[in-house]
């Protein structure tokens, strides 16, 4: 990482493509009041010197590497922010978290690397994405080990979807294990657009899961619209989104009601459905939308002779996807919450 470099030219995507790879050693830096810390490929570590920040904001994409969207969003964010447009109110971390995959324009390399952030040590040989995990959870412990406990966290990881979506940009709120809701977050994803929150129903290997239950971060998976390659996304259709992204990141957004928002739907995840064999295939359509609904009884996929059937009136499906790897998630299905508040206790 060159960071003069990055300083005159003002683009910090432009510097990460052109970087060889990890530096052998950390490189810090001090800039319009803002300190640097270059900590590792796709790591940059961003704290503001002329206040003591009270929050941590972890913002991560490319864990899936044709996700371009949140790579661009997040890119022109430090560019605000390096060239003073932008004021830094909180620690900022930006992960960009599969640089290999990013460069070949594909979703990873070896495997899913949104389903590795796993705190048990690997063991053995371990593929890129095994290992970048590995690192991306040591540098998150960093981070929020570093300010200390009793301030407020927050990880954003942000993704884009491989099909079209009846909600264009959604939440999946990760797993709680019985402990309330945060209200303000809710009311945060909200306002980046998410007309949609799922509430996981159980513990997963994704980034944000790992940021919630290891260190008590208000976290989520943002879903902002669909897969495109590099220079076809519409920024514009972002606007709102990067514009609630840049207050978050001056510390001046707050909550414009309180209690759930009433322009989100809720969804609970009913059942995650694992591939077990080569013989798994959806029973509708590949070009079908995130949270289309199905009658109960209509079979959803078939895995050998196993056969899997809406178990509820218009329980819908998202992230279908027949071409994971024997043993992984292929659907998850959902079921509306007509009456959240009395599924989500608030905090």
């Amino acid at each position: 990482m060159n960071a003069q470099h990055l300083l005159d030219n003002s683009d910090f995507l432009t510097e990460l493509l052109s970087a060889a790879g990890n530096d052998s050693a950390q490189l810090n830096w001090q800039h319009r009041g803002v300190q640097y810390a270059w900590l590792g490929e796709g790591i940059l570590l961003l704290e503001p010197l002329a206040k003591a920040a009270q929050t941590d904001l972890v913002l991560s994409c490319g864990i899936h590497g044709n996700e371009t969207a949140p790579i661009e969003i997040c890119n022109r964010l430090v560019n605000a922010i390096v060239n003073g447009t932008l004021t830094l109110g909180v620690r900022l971390l930006v992960i960009v978290g599969n640089i290999p995959a990013m460069k070949q324009g594909t979703r990873f390399v070896d495997e899913n690397l949104n389903r590795l952030f796993k705190p048990e040590q690997l063991t053995g040989d371990a593929n890129q994405e095994q290992c970048r995990a590995t690192e991306l959870m040591t540098v998150l412990d960093q981070f929020y080990t570093a300010a200390g406990a009793g301030r407020r966290r927050i990880h954003l990881d942000l993704h884009t979807a491989i099909r079209g979506s009846k909600h264009e940009k959604f939440a999946v709120h990760p797993f709680l294990h019985g402990q309330p809701y945060c209200a303000d977050f809710i009311q945060l994803l909200a306002a980046l657009e998410c007309s949609a929150i799922l509430l996981s129903h159980e513990p997963t290997g994704t980034f944000s899961y790992f940021s919630s239950r290891q260190y008590a971060a208000q976290a989520a998976t943002v879903e902002l619209g669909k897969v495109k390659p590099f220079g076809e996304n519409r920024l514009q259709d972002y606007l709102a989104t990067e514009h609630v992204l840049q207050e978050l990141i001056a510390e001046r957004f707050s909550p414009s009601s309180a209690g759930l928002p009433s322009t989100v739907s809720f969804f609970q995840v009913c059942r995650s459905i694992h591939k077990h064999s080569d013989e798994f295939h959806l029973s509708f359509a590949d070009d079908i939308d995130n949270f289309t609904g199905f009658a109960q009884g209509e079979r959803l996929c078939h895995d050998g002779d196993v056969s899997y059937v809406a178990e509820h009136e218009g329980e819908a499906i998202v992230f279908p996807n027949a071409g994971v790897a024997i043993g992984q998630r292929a659907l998850l299905t959902l079921k509306r919450l007509d009456d959240p508040l009395a599924h989500l206790p608030l905090a």
